[in-house]
């Protein structure tokens, strides 16, 4: 009788802990989506207020920055080297984003996304992963690029051709 009891007794006490325990549900897509438009929104943000600080911590250690130019393809070091004069002259980039797209996948810790912005260079895209690092999403890639209307890009091809036979002249070697 004892050991009936004991076994009652361990039962309800497992039973009524159970019960108490909150299982907190796992985030749901569109919360991710939000949190990283925040994450996005205020990465561009900490350019245009020249935060320096801000702008780089948002970016992971091992992160890529493609710029328009066919040469810029930096990693994070070359790619602090090359904004910091524009940060310390308290003047960097303003970029108005006014649609983006992001993508998460199934394990919910890697996101990719594509984005319009208003831009000094007129519309640009820009797209890009983010990794849950930690508790934090990490900019690793991010790819801007200039937007060209299809009927403008022949024109656009001539003028760029001259240039471009340099930069790919490198490459034939």
């Amino acid at each position: 009788m004892k050991n009936i009891i004991f076994f009652l007794f361990i039962f309800i006490v497992f039973a009524s802990c159970k019960k108490n325990v909150e299982v907190l549900p796992a985030k749901t897509h569109l919360e991710i989506k939000e949190n990283v438009n925040s994450v996005l929104n205020n990465w561009h943000k900490a350019a245009s207020e020249a935060n320096y600080k801000i702008y780089f911590d948002t970016m992971d250690s091992v992160s890529v920055f493609i710029g328009t130019d066919a040469s810029e393809n930096w990693t994070k070091e070359q790619f602090e080297n090359f904004s910091k004069p524009h940060f310390d002259k308290g003047k960097a980039w303003d970029f108005k984003v006014f649609e983006r797209n992001v993508y998460v996948n199934d394990s919910k810790d890697f996101v990719w996304f594509d984005e319009l912005l208003n831009t000094w260079m007129g519309t640009c895209r820009g797209s890009g992963v983010l990794v849950k690092i930690d508790k934090n999403w990490k900019i690793k890639h991010y790819v801007l690029s200039v937007t060209i209307p299809n009927d403008d890009i022949t024109p656009v091809i001539n003028i760029k051709r001259e240039k471009d036979s340099i930069f790919l002249s490198q490459y034939k070697k």
